[in-house]
C-alpha cells in the first residue's frame, strides 16, 4: 500500500510578488527550494494563513538569496503581497517507508523569507 506523506515544508513565508500575466507556477528562493529538498516543476500545495485559500502549482526557481515567494498565473488572484503562506510537498511511499521519513522542514525568517 502507498500513502501520501509531507515530503517537504516551507512554513510561514511572505507573499512577495503576484504576477497575474505569467504562465503559470510559483517563483521560490533556489536556497529555500534546495533547504527543502524542492525541485523545479515539483507539484506544491501553497495555503494561504491570511485568507484560507488552499491551491496547488509548480515550482520555478527564484534568484537565491531573495527572499522570493511569488504566485504566478492564476494563482495571483488567491493572494496578496505580504500574505503569509506555508508552501507543502507530498510524496507517495510505502506504508512502512512513510512510518520513518521524516520531511524536510524549513522555518525561514519571516519578515524576510530568508533561512536562518
Amino acid at each position: 500500500m502507498l500513502v501520501h506523506v509531507v515530503k517537504s515544508k516551507i512554513h510561514r513565508v511572505k507573499c512577495t510578488g503576484a504576477d497575474l500575466n505569467y504562465i503559470g507556477s510559483i517563483t521560490i528562493d533556489q536556497d529555500l527550494m534546495e533547504a527543502a529538498n524542492i525541485i523545479e516543476g515539483e507539484k506544491v500545495q501553497i495555503v494561504n494563513n491570511n485568507n484560507g485559500e488552499r491551491l496547488e502549482t509548480y515550482v520555478i526557481p527564484g534568484p537565491r538569496n531573495s527572499g522570493e515567494i511569488t504566485l504566478n498565473g492564476a494563482a495571483a488572484r488567491k493572494v496578496a503581497v505580504g500574505d503569509v503562506l506555508i508552501l507543502i510537498a507530498y510524496a507517495m511511499m510505502d506504508f512502512e517507508e512513510a512510518k520513518i521519513f521524516k520531511p524536510s522542514l524549513v522555518f525561514p525568517d519571516e519578515n524576510t523569507n530568508l533561512l536562518k
